[in-house]
């Protein structure tokens, strides 16, 4: 049994906000919530998922097009900013599917390639991307400083 793949809606928010949870169990629900939101209400975000015959979500992922993303030649860049797939799922190919579906979706859109992101460590991560065809351009230490007292 091969899940399908399809863009989130409006209907799917309660799913979508499970998802993400799932994916980031650090984040606030309230976030989650705003995000979700924002993803829904314009045009440059986008939620996709991945469900069984019966439509239960099994994985998703989002992408936003971003002004411009490290790595890429063109601006704007469609970026995939999280994907995740249920752990009784993964290795089945379902991420592969979900990056393939993301991929049609972009260059009907005109688009010619897509950026995305790991943390150093994830090496897991690092083994998906290429799997699905991503191929490493850089890597990155980032840095702030605070301004000012913080309370």
């Amino acid at each position: 049994m091969r899940p399908t793949v399809r863009q989130i809606g409006c209907g799917d928010r309660a799913t979508w906000l499970r998802l993400r949870t799932a994916l980031w169990p650090d984040e606030a629900a309230e976030v989650h919530g705003q995000d979700v939101d924002a993803f829904l209400g314009d045009e440059t975000g986008f939620g996709f998922v991945a469900e069984t015959e019966n439509g239960t979500a099994v994985g998703f992922a989002e992408i936003s097009i971003r002004p411009f993303a490290n790595g890429c030649d063109s601006r704007p860049v469609p970026f995939l900013e999280g994907i995740w797939v249920a752990a009784p799922f993964r290795r089945r190919g379902i991420g592969g599917l979900l990056v393939k579906q993301i991929e049609a979706f972009v260059a009907a859109r005109g688009f010619h390639e897509i950026g995305s992101d790991a943390l150093v460590e994830n090496h897991a991560s690092h083994a998906a991307h290429r799997s699905w065809g991503f191929s490493e351009t850089e890597r990155v230490v980032h840095f702030r400083k605070l301004l000012g007292a913080r309370s």
